[in-house]
């Protein structure tokens, strides 16, 4: 049983991980903050959250836990809003997805305290933000990513685990620096494509025209480019040389396609597609 949760940031992230304490009966109090107050308003109306504030110190007065669930730009001013009030048995984690931004602002903020930050990384979303798409059931058979550092203290990784486990989300660790190079081709590289997409597409004379007739093939692709602008500026910011890695290697295969378009190669392009189609039936099967 967790007695108090500060949540920074109550929005889908922050705001799916109170409901789904809440479910499972592993928190007494949840504490939101946020910079938004009528989001808050919002949480509190909705019974995700019990208290509001926008102070830091009153948030974590008394926490056994802090969640920092804002966008990962923001990670480090709020590590350096808390450091100073912070509880000695306070366990502080993240929900964000770059992980050693995370660390090393944890590092140079959080002081002697830094054992008790576990970075975290839940394998779950929607385009949507805000507390309005909160859901108790978002990390349920979900990949949640620990990427603990030699200081991390076993007390506080089994506290983050067992918060994530009451989620429903599947806990497993990594090294910091493979998770950054692992999402940066699977999750960050696919979010900038469909934003480079629509961006490209609405920048076109006739885009009106062009908008009008795409259908489900536009619509599934550009999905996640309903996302938070904010939240991906800042992580690719965050995880810039291993995104700088997932685009060179993706220019470099579409220009490939584009050799063999160009030369009507068809058994080729087919082989390609094959290729394509094959693995995303194994990923499917094995997932």
């Amino acid at each position: 049983m967790i007695e108090k949760l500060a949540i920074f940031g109550v929005g889908l992230i922050g705001g799916s991980v109170a409901l789904a304490l809440r479910r499972a009966g592993a928190v007494k109090t949840i504490v939101g903050v946020g910079r938004n107050r009528e989001n808050l308003d919002a949480a509190l109306a909705l019974k995700v959250i019990d208290q509001a504030t926008t102070d830091a110190a009153t948030a974590v007065k008394g926490a056994d836990v802090v969640l920092i669930a804002v966008p990962v730009g923001q990670t480090a001013a709020v590590m350096g809003r808390i450091a100073p009030h912070l509880e000695p048995h306070t366990v502080v984690t993240d929900a964000g997805s770059t992980k050693q931004d995370a660390i090393a602002a944890a590092a140079r903020h959080l002081g002697g305290h830094f054992p008790r930050f576990v970075p975290a990384h839940p394998i779950a979303g929607a385009e949507q933000s805000g507390v309005q798409a909160a859901r108790e059931d978002l990390f349920r058979d979900r990949n949640l990513i620990l990427t603990p550092v030699p200081q991390t203290a076993a007390t506080a990784l089994r506290v983050v685990g067992e918060l994530w486990q009451a989620c429903g989300a599947r806990v497993r660790e990594m090294q910091p620096e493979h998770h950054d190079a692992v999402f940066a081709a699977v999750s960050h590289l696919p979010h900038l494509l469909a934003f480079t997409l629509v961006d490209e597409i609405a920048g076109r004379p006739n885009a009106d025209e062009l908008f009008g007739y795409a259908a489900g093939g536009f619509r599934d692709f550009t999905r996640i480019a309903g996302s938070s602008p904010e939240m991906w500026r800042d992580v690719c910011l965050a995880n810039r040389e291993a995104i700088l890695r997932e685009l060179d290697a993706y220019v470099q295969h579409l220009s490939r396609l584009r050799v063999l378009v160009g030369q009507g190669d068809g058994p080729a392009l087919e082989e390609m597609f094959r290729c394509a189609r094959r693995a995303r039936r194994q990923w499917l099967a094995e997932n």
